[in-house]
Order: structure tokens, then sequence, then C-alpha cells
């Protein structure tokens, strides 16, 4: 499982007294996680005023930097296509895996200087991140039109025969061309009806030359036929053939046109190919960024919620651990019995059926005595 939770609880004589008694409860005696000591530096506590506006302030910077994180990710998986076993690897935070980054997290003081306030560093974070957010959606936006520009030629390329392009398939040499009386038509003729096709064409209407039709192209439903006639005679023609099934393209062979055409695809792919490089490179860097914004924004915030909870001097413990679905229940339990005593209002909770008050977006469940945030590092969503 890649569900981490954050807690902190208070320091007893020492911190390293209250994790070896977290140990000692989760993990020596039954093994219900793998835990790690979570480092936060000695951080400008500030007055109480201002953790209480903080701690609001990094609920919701929280949920924004997590929500940029996914997206980078996402984006990441929709522009290697074909490769998305490949994403996995090129999620990475400074360099490791997410799961290493996080549980050997150290505080990275040139970025984020402690000698700043806590407001300062949130600011930084936010700033960064929004910077991150809005390159994303100039970066994709311009792809996406690329990609999709290139989808659409591909699918004119492809698709049926009577919205196909004709570019590939007819050659100058099966038209009449520059004549003032004559033009070649192209009809789209289902399989099934060719016998039809063959006996009435040359008395859709007067004036079809006769013998004139040639076999251009099928695909598994229907074949391409050329036809020549006198230009008077085109809209009855077209009519007249409609009305037997038989479907006349809106096409006039241009070399010109068709040139461009396949010029454009190639101008398309070749610029895609050039921007994917560094579109992956770019994504690559500003996921690490946006991932080490967000774990800096969760340790700000245990930190903030451990002041306004435990009280000052500075003194908790902040723990890591990795969970297992399958104990998840106990752990609750067993860090529930370690911990009661901090907070009586949690034990009414915890012994109350979860309720749903309408209007009020607490979380019930949520709530603990001691600090706990999550961090899920399954950030993908594939469809």
């Amino acid at each position: 499982m890649t569900e981490f939770w954050l807690i902190s609880a208070p320091g007893e004589k020492t911190c390293q007294q209250t994790w070896d008694k977290m140990m000692q409860a989760t993990t020596r005696t039954n093994n219900l996680s793998t835990n790690h000591k979570f480092n936060i530096p000695d951080l400008k506590v500030g007055t109480l005023d201002v953790l209480v506006g903080l701690s609001d302030e990094l609920a919701k910077l929280d949920s924004f930097v997590e929500s940029v994180v996914k997206k980078v990710a996402q984006y990441m998986a929709d522009v290697l296509e074909d490769s998305r076993d490949k994403v996995q690897e090129n999620l990475l935070a400074n360099g490791v895996d997410l799961v290493t980054y996080i549980t050997r997290f150290q505080w990275d003081m040139a970025k984020y200087p402690i000698k700043q306030s806590l407001k300062n560093i949130s600011e930084i974070v936010s700033k960064q991140v929004t910077q991150i957010d809005n390159d994303l959606k100039a970066r994709a936006s311009a792809y996406n039109n690329l990609k999709g520009n290139l989808q659409n030629l591909e699918r004119k390329n492809a698709g049926s025969l009577l919205t196909r392009s004709l570019a590939d398939i007819v050659k100058k040499e099966d038209f009449v061309l520059d004549s003032e009386y004559l033009i070649t038509m192209i009809v789209v003729v289902p399989k099934t009806s060719y016998a039809d096709w063959q006996k009435t064409y040359e008395t859709l209407s007067e004036m079809v030359v006769p013998r004139s039709t040639n076999l251009l192209f099928e695909d598994q439903e229907s074949g391409l036929f050329s036809v020549t006639l006198f230009r008077k005679a085109i809209d009855d023609f077209r009519l007249k053939a409609r009305e037997n099934k038989f479907m006349v393209r809106d096409f006039q062979y241009n070399e010109e046109e068709m040139k461009a055409d396949k010029e454009e695809m190639t101008r398309l792919s070749t610029d895609k190919k050039k921007q994917f490089g560094p579109l992956v490179r770019w994504l690559k860097v500003n996921f690490s960024e946006a991932f080490i914004a967000w774990i800096h924004i969760k340790a700000l915030r245990v930190f903030v919620e451990s002041v306004l909870r435990y009280g000052l001097p500075v003194n908790f413990q902040a723990m890591l651990m990795q969970t297992n679905k399958k104990t998840i229940k106990k752990l609750r339990e067993v860090l529930y019995d370690l911990y009661k005593h901090l907070d009586s209002s949690a034990a009414s909770i915890m012994e109350q059926p979860a309720m749903d008050i309408p209007g009020l977006n607490l979380s019930q469940q949520e709530y603990y005595p001691y600090v706990y945030y999550k961090i899920d590092c399954n950030l993908l969503d594939f469809k």
C-alpha cells in the first residue's frame, strides 16, 4: 500500500520516549505498521492568532498542492500514451521514488529557509506551485492542440470512404482533367451493390460516358469508383445515384491541395515529436518540485497543529506510519488507546456512530486525539 499516516504525539520526558512507546505498541509486538521518524526542523512559532489563521490556510494550500501534483502526474500518463507503464518510473521526487523520499524526508533549507516565518514559507510554496499550475495549463493546451490537429488529420486519413481523405488513394490518371465539358466523379458503392452499380451507372442520368467506371480502392464495407460524365449532368446524376444508395463524394482532384494536406500531416507529426522530449522533461522536473512542496506543506501542518494542540514549548515527535489494509482498524484502536488521554472530546467521537451533519463539513472520523494527516502516494487515476 502506498498510503501513509503522518501523526504526531507530544514528547514525554524526551521525544525518543514517545517514539519508543509508539514503536512498542504498533510494530514490535504486533507488526501493524512500518514506522519512520519524520524530521521537522525548529521552525519559527509566531503568535497564537497567526497559527490559528495559518491552520486553515494550510489546509486549503494542502488540497491545492495535492491537486497540482495529481494533475502533473495524470498529464504525464496522458503524454506517454502507449508507454503508460513507464509513468511510475518518471514520477520521482529529488531523483528517488516517492516512498523513499517520504520515509527519508529532510527539510529543504535552501528552498524553504526556516529563518522565515511560517506564513512566509507557506507563501513561497503557494507561489511556486501556482506557477507550476499555470505553466502546466499553457504547455498542456499547446501540446493538446497539436495532438488534436494531428488526430483530426489522421482520422481524415482513416475513417470510412464517405469521409476519409483521398489524397493517398486517387492518382492523376484516374481523372479527366482540364476538360471544358467532361468531369470525373468519385462514388462510394457498398460492396453488396457492386453488380447493381455496374448494371445501372451508365443510365443513372443522360450524358454518362459508357464504360468509364473503375474501382480505385475498397475497404471492408465499400468500394470507391470513378465515373466520367458531362458537367451539365452533375446534379441529376448525384440525385439518381443517391436514390440507388450510391454516394457521390464532393471531390475535385487538386494536386496542390493534396500535397499541402500531406505536408501539414508531416509537419504536425514532426512538431509533436519535437515537443514530446522537452515536455516530458518539464513534467518530470515539475512533478518532483510539486511533490516536494506538498510534503513540506504536510510538515508545516503537523508543526502548526502540534503546537496548537500540545502547547509550548515545542515538544512533539512526528512519525510516519506505512499502513497495511488488513491492520488499519486494529492500528486505529491501538493508537487511540495510546493517546486517548490527550483529548476527552476525541473519546466521545470515537465512541459515537459517525454522523453526517448537513452543512457542516467536519469529517468526524478524521479527528483523533493525536495530530493526523494522510499522504496517499497513489496519484494516478487510470481509467
